[in-house]
């Protein structure tokens, strides 16, 4: 039996089920629409010589009713209360839950048990839904900078973005961060204001903090009716409508005419939406010089156009938590946010030494697909893609670029956060999930026709460690097999042994993120571990240049060991991409080739630890002038110890220093508090380099020392009776001062006397 659409359904569907390319005659409308690439199976010849003559291929309009987005912004600006209120109106759920909401069930985004207890995301969640005939892919990020990875890779795979800001907070330290990453992936945003609801909202006062301290080309597409307990409803300075929202939910969107006493700030804000525009987009600016009438299609087309180019962020505004202007943004991201064949990207072809192409970004071509995100699912390994171009199916068989392992997709899903719905196929800029694919995070996939790879997110270097280890030794296996998942899901999350006590050492972002992982080994895997002291992530460097020359000799009967090597070590230039960098600089065969790869070896071993404090030791050149070899005796372990104890014995002389993570620390604390906080800071040998009034609250900004912010957020909340924040974030390893290197250098041989 044929089921024809009701007369409610899309366009879209009506394209799709009466299109010439559907195949199946049964298949529902819904089917078309959501697998998108159903009807390509069986193509006739004939099908597509059709398709030829009308220059449409089958897949235009479903991709250009696509949309990728994330949802970030700073902690507590209302992400995930965004992201469900989404997902209500799309009909995706069917009842509001809040993120610390009483009744226990939590927000649908924050699946995990640890989420919905703190109220915070902790990994970023994949879902979808459909709005006005188009299909939305939405990855809800989490706020936390400990957490920052999520985030990161995240807007490597969309398309656009959605950057909540709060309306009392206004731009905030964490924003700024994700600003930042926005602009790494050159990922086109829309701002939205969230919290109009709230005392002390003022969304104009957060529109020129985005203009000053993001650099955003910015101006408002709406204008709130009533403000605080006031806030109505909005108006949209496009349509020049006003919305209010009615029903229990906000779900009913009334639209209604302008209210009078609000003309004249309308026009003023839609004169400035017009001119800011207009100095970004030709088209818009000529008409607006000639002093033509704009209509609300030149002026939707030229915001479109201007945010795809990443020149302008229009700016939304509304209540989520109220429900109140959510539908409206939903209509924003479909009108201004690119589709995924708008937006250019490339990859690196493996055949021709890495070469960029552009990616057509069609299903037409050979399928490239990125793994962004593991997960241990209960059916195994989940891998996220991101298919950049061409058609994955069930069944296929896939080639992992950067292993040159081949794979077969043994089950193609769609997430809906923790649940899955099953797929026979996916093409080009969709985001699904498979099982059972063993990969990495960051692994490029392709059908075999090409060998591309794509660029690899930025992944930013732990800064702090601790050592953990099992109550009962019966757990050793539980808890290794804990601590290789979470290494694989997460790339900021480190597992290492300390030689000298041989302790097992995991290093992350912060507290919070080490205190996550260790109650999610005793949560998910029931072993129960004692953890140590957390450990600043030290490191060492020299500050001149030291020559050395060093003879390895030994005979004890039979094949001796002899290398000799001189040469010098000093330290890079300021601002060097690499950390460490080898250089052979001999004239002639004094050490012969072979056994250069030894000694290159030899001097990273021997940099992995300082003799000062046992830490690495980075920003360092290593130039070897001159050697000496036996024909017999020398070996590549030889020249390996050679340069082992040449670097030990030279690495006094080029006078080392111990580098600490500094770290960028945001406070806001009420002025009273202001000369305890920044005196406190003083202390902690912190450097302020900003201080600003917002409100009634001063916002400082500090340079301090990872290792003496430890318990921080403790100390500042008694200081400030409960009412001071504050974030912070890595920002470069700087030298430590005389006192404090002669203690740590003296705690060090102390422990080592002790052992």
């Amino acid at each position: 039996m044929v089921r024809f659409p009701k007369p409610s359904t899309p366009r879209l569907l009506y394209t799709l089920y009466n299109s010439p390319y559907r195949t199946t005659p049964s298949a529902s409308p819904n089917a078309s629409l959501l697998l998108g690439t159903s009807h390509l199976r069986n193509y006739s010849a004939g099908n597509l010589a059709r398709a030829k003559e009308e220059k449409e291929p089958w897949w235009k309009e479903s991709m250009e009713k696509l949309r990728n987005i994330g949802i970030s912004a700073h902690i507590d600006s209302g992400k995930t209360t965004l992201t469900e209120r989404v997902l209500y109106y799309t009909g995706k759920i069917h009842e509001i839950h809040e993120v610390r909401g009483k009744d226990g069930v939590g927000a649908k985004m924050d699946s995990m048990d640890l989420e919905r207890e703190k109220g915070i995301t902790i990994q970023s969640a994949a879902t979808y839904c459909t709005w006005n005939g188009y299909q939305i892919n939405i990855i809800d990020t989490p706020g936390h900078v400990d957490f920052t990875i999520e985030v990161e890779r995240a807007l490597r795979v969309l398309d656009g973005a959605i950057l909540v800001l709060c309306s009392v907070g206004g731009v905030q330290s964490q924003s700024i961060t994700v600003d930042r990453q926005m602009r790494r992936y050159e990922v086109p945003r829309l701002a939205f204001i969230n919290k109009l609801d709230r005392m002390g909202a003022d969304p104009w006062k957060v529109l020129n903090q985005a203009r000053s301290k993001l650099r955003h080309h910015s101006a408002a597409m709406q204008v709130p009716i009533g403000l605080e307990e006031d806030f109505k409803g909005l108006v949209d300075l496009v349509q020049l409508k006003a919305y209010y929202f009615h029903g229990s939910s906000g779900e009913k969107v009334v639209t209604e005419e302008l209210p009078a006493n609000m003309e004249a700030l309308v026009t003023e804000k839609r004169r400035e939406l017009i001119e800011v525009v207009s100095e970004v987009d030709d088209k818009l600016a000529e008409a607006f010089l000639n002093d033509e009438p704009i209509s609300s299609t030149d002026l939707e087309e030229a915001v479109r156009r201007a945010t795809v180019a990443k020149k302008f962020v229009p700016v939304f505004m509304g209540s989520a938590f109220k429900n109140k202007g959510v539908q409206p943004l939903l209509n924003g991201v479909l009108s201004y946010l690119p589709c995924p064949s708008e937006v250019s990207n490339y990859a690196l072809d493996q055949t021709k030494n890495e070469e960029k192409v552009t990616l057509t970004g069609t299903p037409d071509g050979p399928l490239v697909a990125l793994a962004f995100k593991l997960e241990e699912g209960r059916f195994g390994q989940l891998t996220y893609l991101r298919i950049y171009e061409g058609v994955i199916r069930k069944g296929d068989f896939i080639i992992n670029v950067n292993t040159g392992k081949k794979i077969k997709v043994p089950r193609l899903v769609r997430m809906h956060s923790d649940e899955m719905e099953d797929i026979q196929e996916a093409h080009a800029g969709q985001i699904v999930a498979v099982f059972g694919v063993d990969c990495a995070s960051g692994d490029t996939f392709t059908d075999g026709s090409v060998r591309y790879t794509m660029t690899s997110m930025n992944v930013p270097e732990p800064v702090m460690s601790l050592a953990i280890q099992p109550v009962s030794k019966d757990s050793g296996g539980q808890f290794s097999k804990a601590l290789n998942r979470f290494q694989r899901e997460d790339p900021t999350f480190r597992v290492g042994l300390d030689p000298e006590s041989g302790q097992t050492i995991i290093s992350g972002m912060g507290e919070l993120h080490l205190d996550i992982y260790v109650e999610r080994i005793r949560r998910e895997y029931k072993v129960d571990a004692n953890v140590g002291k957390p450990r600043v992530n030290f490191r060492e460097t020299v500050t001149q240049r030291a020559e050395f020359d060093y003879l390895h000799k030994k005979q004890t009967g039979g094949q001796g060991q002899y290398g000799r090597v001189c040469g010098y070590v000093e330290p890079l230039p300021p601002g060097s991409p690499v950390k460490f960098e080898f250089e052979n600089m001999i004239v002639g065969q004094a050490i012969p080739s072979n056994f250069i790869p030894a000694i290159e070896k030899g001097f990273k071993e021997a940099a992995n630890s300082g003799s000062l404090i046992g830490h690495p030791v980075e920003n360092i050149r290593v130039v070897i002038t001159d050697g000496a070899s036996h024909a017999v005796d020398s070996s590549e372990l030889a020249f390996k110890l050679a340069a082992i104890y040449a670097f030990r014995k030279c690495y006094e002389a080029a006078r080392p220093v111990i580098l600490e993570p500094v770290m960028l620390v945001e406070l806001k604390v009420p002025i009273e508090f202001q000369g305890t906080v920044a005196g406190d800071i003083n202390k902690r040998k912190g450097v302020i380099v900003g201080n600003d009034q917002d409100g009634d609250d001063s916002v400082i900004t500090a340079h301090v020392p990872l290792n003496n912010m430890f318990g921080y957020s403790t100390a500042l909340r008694s200081m400030t009776q409960g009412k001071g924040e504050f974030t912070m974030e890595y920002k470069e390893h700087l030298p430590v001062s005389h006192d404090v290197q002669m203690q740590l250098v003296n705690s060090y041989k102390g422990s080592k006397v002790a052992e």
